[in-house]
């Protein structure tokens, strides 16, 4: 995991193929979402931030309370979706 978070767009290509795999499985943009929501969870308990865009995700995530974090979440996974 450490090699993916170490570039940013490394991550989002990362996230990307994620996110494609689980809408092929069928799962919902809300499922996908509550998905996103708990790896933020999870890297903010777990993963020092590796460069300068994971540092301003955390801080807006420490910041944010559990409504802002969701629409972190969401607003990721709907970047990656454009990418």
């Amino acid at each position: 995991m450490s090699t993916v978070l170490s570039n940013f767009d490394t991550w989002k290509h990362f996230l990307s193929d994620r996110v494609t795999q689980a809408k092929k499985m069928g799962l919902t943009e809300d499922t996908i979402a509550n998905l996103a929501y708990e790896i933020g969870s999870f890297l903010d308990e777990k993963v020092d931030p590796k460069n300068d865009e994971e540092s301003v995700l955390k801080q807006l995530w420490d910041v944010g309370d559990e409504s802002e974090r969701k629409a972190i979440a969401s607003c990721m996974v709907k970047m990656v979706e454009k990418s």
